[in-house]
């Protein structure tokens, strides 16, 4: 197994740089199979779907396409798989941040039980509680 930079990721999936793109294409064909997967930490796909929405202006639906790509690859593994599940349904449902909707699945997890924010209309949403 092989850990993938958010990066590798980025380029994978933007293709805005076609020398770059052949690169991750490529690499991801060869080195990432079943048997060792190509892995993504939650870190790089947090990461990766900031870039893509901030840095790229992609939409919730171009965001929830990708993370599923990505969920149902049996060459790549992602950490927490069934929280990230979760996490893409609360994103798509709440208007929430996906790095928000991901914290909180694994929060909740791990025994949390809630997550303190400032954020108002975070507060509001299952598994967080407002700090005032």
């Amino acid at each position: 197994m092989i850990g993938l930079d958010t990066n590798i990721l980025l380029r994978y999936f933007v293709k805005d740089d076609v020398v770059q793109w052949e690169r991750a294409t490529r690499f991801i064909s060869t080195r990432c199979t079943p048997e060792s997967p190509g892995f993504i930490d939650r870190i790089a796909l947090c990461d990766m779907v900031w870039v893509l929405t901030r840095g790229y202006g992609y939409g919730r639906a171009d965001v929830v396409r990708i993370v599923g790509q990505l969920l149902a690859s049996q060459e790549l593994l992602l950490e927490d798989e069934e929280l990230v599940r979760s996490a893409v349904q609360s994103y798509e449902g709440a208007g929430i941040d996906f790095a928000d909707a991901l914290m909180v699945k694994v929060n909740l997890a791990r025994g949390c039980e809630a997550t303190a924010t400032f954020d108002r209309k975070t507060a509001q949403l299952d598994g967080f509680i407002r700090v005032s």
